[in-house]
């Protein structure tokens, strides 16, 4: 059995309102990296490998753990934020004034609308999803974190409790309501388990190259290792 964390990255520039440019280059907060040292403390044992995304604040979340358990490998992953919006779009605004933008977006329902350079269809979005199902089922590591975004995190949850996500104009409006429903905090944890199972129907099965099923579970999400929970921020 593999036990498998998505973490959410601590908070970052844009979650406090700050302008920000391209995704790819948005910082932590002050408070962002306190919530990245809280997630380093928490550990009650050494993960077997540690991911991040391609995005600096998903790296500097990770980098106390990293610090702290400098002999686990680490490797980047696909899991970053879904980016729908183009870069010259979103260059210098605040999330605020990317609210109509945002909105515009969802509203078109397209899921295989690009709005321009830098940007993702929702179907790329869930391309990357389902790749990291199969990651995660093919994983020979006994604990691994992976630090990513909350959008990502709950589209990846959907697809567990549904055991579906397709690029499809009803899977873009039932995300879009999921998003709509809750939030991750900043440096939360998702809790997964996978492991083999022959013969049962579970949140999600995917046949292995054996024929048995492998099964992605979830066990919970954990924010009590975080001291300040007064502001759940909901995108970048």
């Amino acid at each position: 059995m593999a036990i498998v964390w998505l973490i959410r990255h601590g908070e970052s520039e844009a979650n406090s309102g700050l302008p920000t440019d391209e995704q790819v280059n948005i910082k932590l907060t002050q408070k962002g990296h306190q919530q990245a040292r809280q997630i380093a403390s928490f550990f009650s044992q050494q993960p077997s490998l540690i991911v991040t995304s391609p995005f600096l604040r998903t790296k500097q979340t990770a980098q106390p753990t990293i610090e702290r358990f400098p002999s686990t490998s680490h490797t980047e992953w696909q899991v970053q934020e879904f980016n729908y919006l183009a870069t010259a779009r979103r260059k210098n605004t605040t999330l605020a004034q990317r609210i109509p933008m945002a909105q515009e977006y969802w509203q078109r329902c397209d899921p295989f609308y690009v709005d321009g350079e830098g940007a993702e269809s929702f179907a790329d979005m869930v391309s990357r999803v389902n790749n990291l199902k199969q990651q995660i089922q093919n994983l020979d590591e006994e604990f691994v974190v992976i630090f990513t975004h909350g959008m990502f995190m709950r589209a990846f949850l959907w697809s567990l409790l549904f055991n579906s996500l397709k690029a499809s104009v009803e899977s873009m409006q039932q995300v879009r309501a999921l998003l709509d429903l809750f939030t991750i905090p900043n440096g939360a944890i998702l809790k997964l388990y996978s492991q083999l199972v022959s013969g049962s129907e579970s949140i999600s099965d995917i046949l292995d190259s054996e024929g048995k099923n492998q099964e992605i579970w979830l066990s919970g999400i954990q924010t009590s290792h975080l001291l300040d929970l007064t502001a759940f921020k909901n995108a970048d």
